[in-house]
């Protein structure tokens, strides 16, 4: 009995280090700027089909590894693979990334029956290396990562039982209308950094998807705001486009947008209800060529207007009435790097009065040098440990560069749950 006590205590740490070290091991923020309130996705592998019982030690490809604590799932990554194994029929997670991995044929995946994630990214596929159908029939996959690949399409057929599709950092210049008929589960679309322009609009490719709550368009080629999205939609990033202008009563057809990201474009004007929404909580519309603001709804909470051409922040425009019953839920402005030779109104504190922070910064106010207001960062209402968790974040702020704005302001965090 003392030697079985032994071996099963060694079989039990032996789990808990596979675990601790494939855990996220394919969740990494490769986008950056990740916000607080948005924890990474994880792919729980406790959540798994039905499968039939099997024998141990369970099958796996010989290039891969199949840890214990894990049975289901095959990891093969960091390998560098030119082509796909051959898959056990059981497995649910398999694991290809940064392998130099060129075509995707059907040979490897014949069998497999269960599979609800595979992760292909950072490799060298083609789309014409994709053998037709090979996704289609793979009838309980929820998760597809195609990320920093060669894609000059958009990989379809797909299953139905798709939920979550990452595309990023690929060359697909086209979005065919039938490529994304059949999705009815699909919840994340990531198809930022690509080559996409307005024509791929022509075919209302998104709008059918009724269950869409996250796109992420960031780092094309847009120069108008994508029409026909479906109302499902929560979270909407259009960062570092050409986008000029917005529609007035553009988002009457998004009421449940939360967060919406469009830094880096050319906004120059926008209309006074545009943000009108009951469920926006985070906006992001830095960098930009914004001359005045507009109006916050109640339910903002975060704000970024920073690297604008705003000389006055009228503060009635941004709220026009108080509503002691209905208080607006503001907490953080950042409006440096625009033309305020002031600071805000003292009457932004009425009609915000949960504000927290006001980020000044340097402003721009003459073409020479920029310009320090008195006072850079205004903080109220905290408790120490905010005071400090403040503190802690200026001071970041303040060594980060450019570059580091950039990065921070890419896009959604593409595995957000």
């Amino acid at each position: 009995m003392g030697i079985l006590s032994h071996l099963s205590i060694l079989h039990l740490l032996g789990a808990a280090l596979v675990f601790c070290q494939y855990e996220d091991y394919d969740f990494e923020d490769e986008y950056g700027g990740e916000p607080d309130h948005q924890p990474p996705y994880y792919f729980n592998p406790n959540i798994q089909v039905e499968v039939p019982r099997f024998p141990f030690p369970v099958e796996c490809a010989k290039e891969c590894f199949c840890p214990p604590a894990f049975p289901l799932s095959m990891y093969c990554d960091h390998r560098k693979l030119k082509t796909i194994p051959s898959i056990p029929s059981h497995v649910q997670q398999l694991y290809l990334q940064n392998n130099n991995i060129e075509a995707v044929p059907a040979g490897p995946f014949t069998n497999v029956t269960f599979i609800r994630e595979i992760n292909l990214s950072y490799n060298n596929i083609k789309f014409h290396m994709i053998d037709h159908g090979v996704f289609a029939k793979l009838s309980n996959l929820v998760q597809l990562h195609l990320q920093h690949n060669e894609l000059e399409d958009f990989p379809f057929p797909l299953p139905s039982s798709l939920e979550r599709l990452l595309l990023g950092f690929n060359k697909i210049s086209r979005l065919p209308g039938n490529a994304m008929e059949g999705l009815p589960n699909m919840t994340m679309l990531d198809l930022c950094n690509n080559l996409l322009d307005d024509s791929v609009f022509k075919e209302k490719p998104f709008s059918n998807m009724k269950n869409l709550m996250q796109l992420n368009l960031c780092n094309n080629k847009l120069q108008t705001m994508p029409p026909d999205l479906p109302p499902s939609l929560r979270h909407l990033s259009l960062e570092n486009n050409s986008i000029s202008h917005i529609p007035e009563n553009y988002f009457n057809r998004l009421p449940q947008i939360i967060a919406l990201r469009m830094s880096h474009n050319n906004l120059q004007n926008i209309p006074h209800n545009t943000f009108n929404l009951s469920n926006l909580l985070e906006l992001n519309l830095g960098h930009n060529k914004l001359k005045q603001v507009f109006y916050i709804p109640r339910s903002l909470q975060h704000l970024y207007i920073e690297n604008n051409e705003i000389e006055n922040i009228n503060v009635t425009v941004m709220c026009p009435t108080l509503d002691p019953l209905n208080i607006k839920q503001l907490t953080y402005i950042r409006v440096d790097q625009n033309k305020l030779t002031s600071p805000i109104s003292t009457y932004a504190f009425f009609c915000f009065p949960l504000i927290r922070t006001i980020y000044y910064g340097e402003q721009n106010v003459t073409a020479s040098r920029p310009t320090q207001l008195r006072t850079p960062v205004f903080r109220r209402f905290l408790t120490p440990e905010e005071f400090q968790e403040a503190e802690d974040n200026h001071e970041t702020l303040n060594q980060e560069t450019e570059e580091d704005h950039e990065a921070e302001d890419s896009y959604f965090h593409p595995y957000y749950h």
